[in-house]
């Protein structure tokens, strides 16, 4: 796959993004709210537009990160034994079923 070229109109070069990247992740930000404030607080729409996804950056430079499905997970375990408890809780049996869907598509992806 080749990679996508530099647009001319972003001003930050890829060390400086990558940086930028990094920063945000040792303050506990996901790739997705880094990928939030890179494009409202620097003009970027996707990281990838310069070289590299977040996550790539991130594995590259070895810093840990909590991902999507690992944050769903724990909220539907959260959500399983609040049903526990809670056995009429109908509300809680729909959110966990959507929780549990969310799951299921981005473990196949």
């Amino acid at each position: 796959m080749p990679e996508e070229k530099t647009v001319s109109w972003v001003k930050i070069k890829p060390e400086e993004l990558e940086k930028i990247v990094i920063e945000l992740a040792k303050q506990d930000n996901t790739p997705a709210k880094i990928g939030l404030v890179l494009r409202d607080k620097y003009g970027i729409p996707k990281a990838k537009i310069l070289g590299k996804k977040i996550t790539k950056i991130l594995k590259d430079s070895g810093v840990e990160y909590q991902s999507e499905k690992d944050i769903i997970g724990e909220k539907a375990e959260k959500l399983k034994i609040h049903k526990e408890k809670h056995k009429h809780d109908k509300h809680v049996l729909r959110s966990l079923a959507k929780k549990l869907w969310l799951f299921n598509r981005l473990t196949k992806s």
